[in-house]
């Protein structure tokens, strides 16, 4: 994707979203911004795709926010839009609430409230979540007769395991913040009124970091996680001799022994 395109993309109209970049702190968010549930179109979806996709390409930008106006993160999709899509429609859905996993760069979803359905569903395929005191996660399909169709069982069971991930799915039980952190579903669990500061203490985190190197642990640690052990194993040892060779591996190596912070360029 060109310049031209990243701002072409970027500077669209958007439905139920908005798209803030901060150049100085090599950061983007994309906001839900459909409150008070702000519910996911169909639309929507395709969307979110186009942008994470835009913002990958985008050299000023380092870390993505998912993040949400008001109380709630999402309370999911929008159910009628299910029925008037076509079977081809719906048959895309898992590929584009996969775009947050299929971008090089660090994603964190920072969750609030109900985080339902496609809203939970996004946020698993993001690196990291840091959820509120108040969050809420479930998959409530069956409900309607349903089940999740854009991966979230699917990684919900690579998370938790099947016999946690059967509770949530075939019984569309809700679990809060603490028991997500404990379940290891969500990387941080805070006060609600810290939710914002938790999220930018990450992001400059993340920021400290080699870009190079987060873009090759991300996509190692994600192809690796249907591979044998012997098979991770090596991928890892290819990946780690390969970043032996970067300057930012050097720029690193002097850092520490000079005593001082790195100045990271991703090369």
């Amino acid at each position: 994707m060109t310049t031209s395109d990243v701002n072409t993309v970027l500077a669209s109209d958007f439905d139920g979203f908005r798209v803030q970049v901060d150049a100085e702190a090599e950061r983007a968010d994309i906001i839900l911004g459909r409150p008070p549930l702000n519910v996911i179109s169909m639309p929507q979806r395709d969307e979110l795709r186009r942008v994470f996709e835009a913002l990958d390409a985008h050299d000023g930008v380092r870390v993505i926010v998912l993040r949400a106006e008001g109380e709630h993160f999402s309370s999911g999709g929008d159910i009628k839009g299910f029925l008037e899509a076509s079977p081809e429609h719906v048959s895309k859905l898992a590929d584009n609430v996969a775009a947050p996993a299929r971008c090089s760069k660090p994603v964190i979803a920072a969750n609030r409230g109900y985080t339902f359905g496609v809203g939970f569903e996004l946020s698993l395929a993001c690196d990291f979540r840091i959820a509120s005191e108040t969050t809420l996660y479930a998959l409530p399909e069956q409900k309607l007769g349903q089940i999740p169709g854009s991966g979230g069982s699917a990684r919900l069971q690579k998370i938790i395991g099947i016999a946690r991930t059967k509770h949530m799915v075939m019984r569309a039980k809700r679990i809060g913040g603490a028991q997500a952190l404990a379940w290891g579903i969500a990387t941080e669990c805070v006060p609600d009124a810290e939710l914002g500061s938790a999220t930018d203490a990450l992001v400059e985190e993340l920021r400290g970091f080699s870009p190079l190197a987060q873009r090759t642990a991300k996509r190692l640690i994600n192809d690796n996680e249907d591979a044998p052990l012997s098979v991770a194993i090596e991928m890892e040892g290819h990946c780690y001799s390969r970043l032996r060779a970067s300057s930012d591996f050097r720029e690193g190596v002097e850092a520490f022994h000079a005593k001082r912070r790195a100045v990271f360029t991703g090369k």
